[in-house]
């Protein structure tokens, strides 16, 4: 048996159309929600028409601090370790399929081996060597490595990171987030109620925890928004821990009142990348905008230290590190980072159902 287990909403984006794929084949799969991220994941099951998960092991509000998620893992690991009979029915000839670098990930690898059953790793590869940027994703990713035995890697560079590490390393060649947006952007054509800006703007969208949980990270990151405002006019979505911590260190109403920077709600997957394709450019502080600009041609800045991805790098995607030169010049040559992307043949979706097919059933 295939089981799918993941928790947030960038995992099932991403994870999606390979569920679609299995759907679509007949190849039998099991959808298994850590629950980390309930109520966001539930829009998009509903933007790619798939059902429910199969297995709830978390039923709660998402989880979205620090603390939180401590007792949350606990939680579900113990579970596991008391259930995983009846969350793995299967035989042995079985694979947990996680994706990406988050704490749900690592459980996810960690049921898997507990129960017996063999780990493949989607998004596996990715590197920032920077234990601390971003943290703690490279240091869940260094951990998910280990617990592996197949690696669907996004690219050679992604292979070669693994050398290393025994198991068998597939390259899928893009991301699946590459047929994430196929399927966004026919249905974006349909949807009405965004309000698409008639001037040039750009959409701002940061999460990450070292630019949001600390007062002077987040001052940081807000000047350099401020500085970006006096250009073009900002729409900056709103992620629940940023907001909550934007309003915990005062930095909420000086947003909400700057006279070019409008706030707006987190929307849905679809509704989201009608906003970016409609965009002028991007500021992000996420892997997976960084890849969905590199897949649109579209100008993105992030706002960090180091990325673990090389999509874009060079092309249409600036890495700031912070530095209010760097911020500038991006904003003087936007139109010099707009670029191509080449249709990618085979789907990543494809390749990866391959190596699943002798765990089917």
């Amino acid at each position: 048996m295939i089981y799918v287990l993941l928790g947030t909403k960038a995992q099932l984006i991403k994870m999606a159309p390979l569920m679609k794929y299995f759907q679509d084949h007949d190849i039998p799969y099991r959808f298994v929600s850590t629950g980390q991220h309930r109520a966001t994941m539930e829009e998009i099951l509903a933007n790619f028409q798939l059902p429910p998960p199969d297995i709830r092991l978390y039923d709660g509000p998402d989880v979205t601090s620090i603390g939180q998620m401590l007792l949350w893992g606990g939680k579900i690991l113990g579970r596991t370790l008391l259930r995983r009979r009846k969350i793995f029915p299967g035989d042995k000839n079985s694979l947990v399929l996680v994706h990406g670098d988050t704490f749900s990930t690592l459980l996810g690898a960690l049921m898997g081996r507990l129960a017996g059953l063999k780990v493949g790793h989607v998004e596996s590869g990715l590197r920032s060597f920077d234990l601390f940027h971003p943290f703690p994703e490279e240091i869940t990713r260094l951990l998910t490595f280990r617990l592996s035995q197949y690696y669907f890697c996004p690219g050679e560079w992604a292979v070669e990171n693994l050398r290393k590490n025994r198991g068998i390393k597939i390259n899928t060649l893009v991301n699946t987030l590459y047929e994430s947006l196929q399927a966004a952007l026919p249905a974006i054509e349909r949807i009405q109620d965004v309000a698409i800006p008639e001037d040039p703007y750009g959409v701002v969208t940061l999460h990450r925890y070292e630019n949001v949980y600390r007062a002077e990270a987040l001052a940081r990151v807000v000047e350099l928004v401020e500085r970006m405002a006096h250009r073009f006019p900002l729409l900056f979505i709103l992620h629940k821990p940023t907001a909550l911590n934007l309003k915990k260190f005062g930095f909420y109403a000086r947003l909400e009142e700057h006279p070019h920077i409008e706030l707006r709600p987190r929307y849905d997957y679809f509704r989201f990348i009608k906003l970016i394709r409609n965009a002028h450019f991007v500021v992000s502080d996420g892997g997976s905008n960084q890849e969905e600009c590199y897949y649109l041609g579209k100008p993105i800045i992030l706002l960090r230290k180091s990325t673990e991805r090389n999509e874009g790098l060079g092309k249409n995607c600036v890495l700031s590190r912070y530095d209010p030169v760097v911020v500038e010049e991006f904003l003087d040559h936007i139109e010099a980072y707009r670029h191509t992307f080449t249709t990618q043949e085979p789907s990543p979706c494809r390749i990866i159902a391959a190596s699943c097919l002798p765990f089917a059933g």
